[in-house]
């Protein structure tokens, strides 16, 4: 048979952790009622945030979608304009 480990990552304020591994818990409890699930188990690790905020694959694809969209608007001012240069 075979099978797929699943691995899931949340970074959450310190403070709401324990609420959120109890809620993580029952969850998990619950899926063993309708799945099959071996093993596994909540890991915690405290950090510090640096503030530097870093951007995922979607949201740099967002962001190009957003320059592209930009760049498509403005494009018939900019052939206009090279036209008239030309002319």
């Amino acid at each position: 048979m075979l099978y797929k480990k699943i691995n899931i990552e949340l970074i959450v304020v310190a403070v709401e952790a324990e609420a959120v591994i109890g809620e993580l818990d029952g969850a998990l409890d619950m899926l063993e009622k309708t799945h099959s699930v071996f093993g596994g188990g909540i890991e915690t690790a405290a950090f510090e945030h640096s503030g530097m905020g870093k951007r995922s694959a979607l949201a740099h694809t967002m962001i190009a979608g957003e320059t592209v969209a930009i760049a498509l608007r403005r494009a018939p001012q900019n052939v206009a304009a090279a036209l008239r240069a030309v002319i």
